[in-house]
């Protein structure tokens, strides 16, 4: 017990400091790409994960190493919400999913942790992570292609946005699949750097002024593109400068369509627990508790809706570094959080992140979307999921459709549709139809 606590007492351990700003590189191409797809600050964005990280630290009494950061599976929602309710709006739907979170860690508290796994098994939460990564293909498509997420407005011309998406996509498919060491963690960073530069010497040798020259997009006549990276937000934007903080506005329909998105990495929480654990050899499902670790993941998530960041989750790509380093102190991940809130602060930083061209972006969602999507029929293939059966071909039909096709239901007070209606949907199928010989 003594030996314990001494091991999760924080000290200004040189060692610890740089380790810790090690595992935030890890995460850094994946926190800061849910911002830029979305239209959040990316300086708030690692502000609230280095703070949800501390909460969760807080709640767990230090006893978890993992860092919490920007949710994938929010990225949807949050691109329809912010268009449709702005920031503020979007923001009281996160804090409600939030919410839900904690409301899940009592229940479990009270009733265990096998009430979760009734209310929502695999034959809902498989279809719902399928339609979340779905959903996203044409805003992925278009912005590889170098339009805008909606596809209205051309941003950089065709042939050199499909050059630049090219090789930002290689580059994170060849990392992922034969980068060594710290480089197989990072592949979505390495894909950044990658088309940045493309972007780069493409703009320095002329080819894509020449290009944009050329180019027509059809309905629009003597058009010529921005350049593909301006530097001026850089050199506009100061050294040091508070993260644009917002605060949420009630919209009742921004809660109903994102809370049940919360399903899936609710229960994608469990599966990250027991991976941290079977690292370092404990059980954390015991001590802390699954109660406790969701308790600080909703805690987390609410708390940077509060100042308009996006949801918090556990970052596997921070678990496969301590599985590579063997640096197990929980104590690491505070060091973690506080390097990400220092950076927050640095204003050129986010001036930067903000210049990385449109097809960038769009050749690494075409890979990380296709994922989400195949999770979701992973999580149907391990559970040995009959599709066949009429109940489960029903639920798995009805949320798909729902989901992908855009079903909407215009209440009174309400509108519920897209994602948020499936997932509603799906839960009620499960709870409503009767069970078959076999699930």
């Amino acid at each position: 017990m003594s030996d314990n606590l001494q091991e999760n007492r924080f000290s200004l351990n040189p060692k610890e400091m740089i380790i810790g700003a090690q595992m935030l590189f890890v995460a850094f191409g994946a926190l800061v790409l849910v911002p830029l797809l979305t239209g959040l600050n990316a300086n708030v964005a690692l502000f609230t994960a280095g703070a949800g990280t501390l909460v969760f630290q807080i709640v767990t009494r230090g006893k978890v190493p993992v860092f919490l950061a920007s949710s994938f599976a929010f990225i949807a929602p949050i691109i329809y919400g912010v268009q449709q309710w702005g920031i503020p709006g979007t923001m009281c739907g996160l804090f409600a999913a939030g919410l839900f979170y904690i409301a899940i860690s009592f229940a479990i508290r009270i009733f265990g942790s096998d009430i979760l796994h009734r209310i929502l098994p695999p034959i809902v939460t498989g279809p719902v992570i399928m339609v979340i990564g779905l959903v996203l293909a044409p805003v992925a498509i278009h912005m590889a292609s170098g339009r805008t997420g909606d596809g209205a407005a051309w941003l950089v011309p065709q042939p050199t946005a499909y050059t630049i998406a090219g090789v930002a996509l290689v580059v994170t498919i060849l990392v992922s699949l034969l980068g060594k060491g710290l480089f197989r963690l990072i592949p979505i960073l390495c894909g950044i750097i990658a088309g940045y530069l493309t972007a780069f010497i493409l703009d320095a040798t002329g080819i894509s002024a020449s290009v944009q020259a050329s180019f027509d997009p059809g309905n629009l006549q003597n058009w010529t593109g921005p350049t593909l990276i301006t530097m001026q937000k850089v050199f506009d934007a100061p050294w040091l400068a508070m993260p644009d903080f917002t605060l949420p506005v009630w919209n009742l329909e921004a809660i109903l369509f994102i809370v049940p998105v919360a399903i899936a990495p609710a229960i994608e929480h469990f599966g990250d627990v027991l991976a941290i654990g079977g690292i370092t050899g404990k059980d954390y499902v015991e001590d802390p508790g699954i109660d406790k670790t969701l308790l600080g993941d909703g805690l987390a998530t609410s708390l940077a809706a509060c100042l308009g960041g996006p949801p918090n989750t556990t970052y596997s790509e921070v678990s496969g570094a301590i599985a590579l380093t063997r640096s197990f102190n929980p104590v690491v991940m505070t060091w973690a959080a506080i390097t990400a809130i220092l950076l927050a602060f640095i204003g050129k930083l986010g001036g930067f992140l903000n210049s990385i061209p449109v097809p960038i972006m769009g050749g690494i969602m075409v890979l990380l979307f296709g994922a989400i999507a195949v999770i979701g029929i992973n999580t149907l293939v391990r559970a040995g999921t009959d599709l066949m059966q009429p109940r489960n071909l029903t639920i798995v039909a009805v949320i798909l459709v729902f989901g992908i096709g855009g079903m909407s239901f215009d209440l009174a007070v309400v509108k519920l549709s897209g994602i948020g209606l499936a997932g509603i949907v799906g839960v009620l199928l499960n709870l409503i139809l009767p069970q078959g010989q076999e699930q």
